[in-house]
């Protein structure tokens, strides 16, 4: 997708969340929550905390999806998938997978909290502290030449730009740190979104399991997807 800005996402460190600050939250929103929905083109650059990851179904040779721009670590974008998939979307995973990649033009802004429809007040407030934002689809695209660009999913050949991707397997969500695997480890669907989950490329090494620490005072909660995990199937890329 050659209209993708191309300059690398930053994150703070992992003790960035303090009890209480509403922007401390897993979801809460680290962008001006004021700012007009921004259309992209051929030349569009950028030098905003974007970390630019990609949400996709499995394929017989890998996988396919749509991308989103902002904000693509896994402590941001896991509890968000996870309570869409078990609440607003009631566990129908072609459902989510159709409004995350099918019913999109060329990509995602920013994922919101509208994802959080239909889950519990008290889930949805420990994981946004009260944040609240729209998911934003990425409009106006345009070739080199002014054309109008094509719709275009991302694939495991055209990651070279992105950090992360978050594949949509009926057992769990298969994340990858695409700057230093192929693959990555299933996180079941009925972990907890609550969890303490490591942002760091390199816990997420597809031989060893996701690192989410289960939250110490919250029950695991139920889902209707299976919790097994698939063996992972590359080695580290390099």
């Amino acid at each position: 997708m050659g209209a993708r800005p191309a300059d690398p996402g930053q994150h703070p460190a992992e003790d960035h969340r303090a009890h209480g600050d509403a922007q401390s939250h897993p979801l809460a929103r680290r962008v001006d929550a004021d700012a007009p929905p921004r259309t992209l083109t051929a030349q569009f650059q950028e030098t905003d905390l974007s970390t630019r990851s990609v949400i996709a179904r499995p394929t017989a040779d890998g996988y396919a999806g749509m991308y989103v721009h902002f904000d693509g670590y896994p402590d941001s974008k896991l509890p968000l998938l996870l309570a869409a998939y078990r609440h607003r979307f009631a566990g129908d995973l072609e459902a989510m997978a159709q409004h995350l990649i099918d019913d999109v033009e060329h990509g995602w802004d920013e994922l919101g909290t509208d994802l959080l429809d239909g889950a519990p007040a008290t889930l949805r407030r420990a994981l946004t502290g009260g944040a609240e934002y729209p998911s934003r689809q990425i409009t106006d695209v345009v070739n080199a030449d002014g054309s109008p660009a094509e719709r275009e999913l991302i694939t495991q050949d055209g990651t070279d730009e992105l950090e992360w991707a978050y594949v949509l397997h009926p057992h769990g969500i298969e994340v990858i740190a695409l700057q230093a695997y192929d693959r990555g480890p299933v996180v079941a669907w009925d972990t907890d979104p609550r969890g303490r989950i490591t942002a760091n490329p390199g816990a997420w090494h597809p031989d060893s399991a996701a690192p989410i620490v289960a939250p110490r005072t919250a029950p695991r909660l139920s889902t209707t997807a299976s919790a097994a995990a698939s063996a992972p199937r590359k080695a580290a890329r390099r």
